[in-house]
């Protein structure tokens, strides 16, 4: 990013910080436009330092936002009238149906890391023959291991959702 984009990243940054804070006592100081040895500009409440010059802002009105009209707790939890409704019976077998789709998986992913720790053979993996560069063979078996952490993850991931199951 050049330093003109940062510059007017950090203007827009501090004249919207300014504008909102303006209830309060900090909107009243003053803003400085300071511009070192180099051309960076900065924006500060003090111009003490050399190369600062006093930035004059227009005043800042402030309007608050109408009050929401307050909904009941039971018209907020209930769906709406057209919502469609699925019998219990429905219901019932798409749950069965998801709880066996997410315990097949976890029986794969077990499988997969089964395999993969096998494989990996404890941080020594077996060599192949096109691994005669050792940076591949360690290569290959930080792979590996990430391989291990990832499927790790997605089987407690899996649990999780079978133990969130009614």
């Amino acid at each position: 990013m050049n330093q003109l984009l940062r510059s007017a990243i950090f203007a827009a940054v501090a004249l919207s910080s300014l504008a909102s804070s303006a209830s309060f006592a900090l909107a009243d100081g003053d803003v400085y436009l300071c511009v070192d040895e180099n051309g960076k500009k900065e924006y500060k409440n003090t111009g003490e330092t050399k190369g600062c010059k006093r930035v004059e802002l227009p005043g800042i009105t402030v309007v608050p936002a109408p009050a929401l009209p307050k909904k009941s707790a039971a018209k907020a939890a209930s769906a709406p009238a057209d919502f469609p409704k699925v019998d219990e019976g429905t219901q019932k077998a798409r749950d069965s149906d998801r709880r066996q789709i997410l315990q097949d998986e976890l029986k794969t992913e077990e499988q997969k890391l089964a395999n993969l720790k096998k494989d990996y053979n404890n941080g020594e993996p077996e060599r192949r023959g096109d691994e005669k560069n050792y940076a591949k063979y360690q290569e290959r078996t930080i792979m590996m291991k990430d391989d291990i952490s990832r499927t790790e993850k997605n089987i407690e991931a899996l649990k999780r959702e079978l133990s969130n199951l009614k």
